[in-house]
């Protein structure tokens, strides 16, 4: 049985380059992630993998944050073909560690995103892209971004949606920036869940049926909060005035916590096990896929590989179902061929 780590990050040493070449230097979070040595050296990171074994690899991505945050949409797009030639590159080189890639949408360059998606998809072979969860503040059900969910779901290839947010984003209206990196630690849980919500009320699951999205870090909030995500909702425009949010509901053609249920989830919880639990419970176990977010962990690498291991090892659930979270549910979602 292979590890199919489906949720890890990297920077190719091309991609690397030219990052620096735009930047000068590194700043907040790409100073964070080139700081990590498995990043951007190669060797360091076939030395993490070999603690592992032979049966564990990776699918490849690049690490937040997103390209608008240091780049215009031409820049971004330039970056983004260079990431994804040079992933590319590794899978071919290394397929038995990196069985395949997933491109980054330069969601900011509108007119270039589907065709970037397509070459990635079609001409690279990637396995499916990766959006954040605002694109510099924007929602993703903006109109502006739906030719790409459409393209997506002609495909029929998985987004994996990473969760977007910064100090600027204030935890309360008084102060200038967000303290104590509660931006990172809650703030991303709650992106994630946020940009959940927006697809689905949106409709996106109704005009895309069957669309493939897999939520980082075990969905976010949602199965924690299934009560106030299901009942809770049922009471959507209870407490508003301005706006009949009640006809949201009445709009789409199944029952919203169902479409909640469609997302998909990774294991990426630091360590938690009771968090895998609830996205197992939630989603279910067909729906949960093994994934580390090495390399950022307080070991710069092998930490957070080796505790989801171990906790997938030790729940209390079947063979089969162990086997569906570490292998299967990537092999079948992400068509891999091993």
């Amino acid at each position: 049985m292979k590890k199919i780590d489906v949720f890890n990050h990297i920077w190719p040493k091309p991609f690397h380059d030219a990052l620096i070449d735009h930047l000068g230097s590194t700043t907040d979070i790409t100073r964070r992630s080139e700081a990590v040595p498995m990043m951007t050296n190669l060797d360091r990171r076939f030395e993490v993998m070999d603690m592992f074994g032979d049966d564990y690899c990776q699918i490849l991505s690049i690490a937040s944050p997103p390209y608008e945050k240091y780049a215009a949409p031409a820049k971004s797009l330039e970056l983004a073909t260079i990431a994804s030639d040079s992933m590319a590159e590794l899978c071919q080189k290394y397929p038995d560690r990196f069985p395949g890639f997933i491109g980054t949408a330069v969601m900011s360059n509108p007119d270039a995103m589907v065709e970037d998606a397509r070459r990635n998809i079609e001409d690279l072979g990637a396995c499916g892209m990766q959006v954040f969860t605002n694109v510099s503040g924007r929602p993703l059900d903006r109109p502006e971004f739906e030719p790409f969910f459409e393209y997506m779901h002609s495909a029929g290839k998985p987004i994996w949606m990473h969760p977007a947010r910064g100090a600027n984003f204030t935890d309360y209206l008084a102060e200038e920036q967000s303290e104590f990196e509660i931006w990172w630690t809650f703030g991303w849980p709650y992106e994630t869940s946020a940009a959940m919500a927006r697809l689905v009320f949106s409709g996106h699951f109704d005009r895309y049926p069957g669309l493939n999205i897999i939520t980082h870090h075990a969905g976010g909030m949602v199965p924690f909060f299934e009560g106030r995500v299901g009942a809770g909702w049922d009471q959507m425009g209870a407490r508003t005035t301005d706006k009949d949010l009640a006809a949201v509901r009445r709009g789409l053609k199944r029952p919203h916590l169902e479409y909640f249920k469609e997302y998909y989830a990774d294991t990426a919880t630091f360590g938690s096990s009771r968090a895998i639990t609830h996205a197992m419970d939630f989603f279910s176990d067909d729906r949960v896929l093994f994934a580390s977010d090495a390399p950022f962990d307080p070991e710069q690498g092998p930490m957070y590989i080796r505790e989801t291991i171990k906790i997938i090892e030790e729940l209390e659930i079947t063979d089969a179902q162990r086997q569906k979270i570490f292998q299967d549910n990537a092999v079948k979602l992400l068509g891999l061929k091993l």
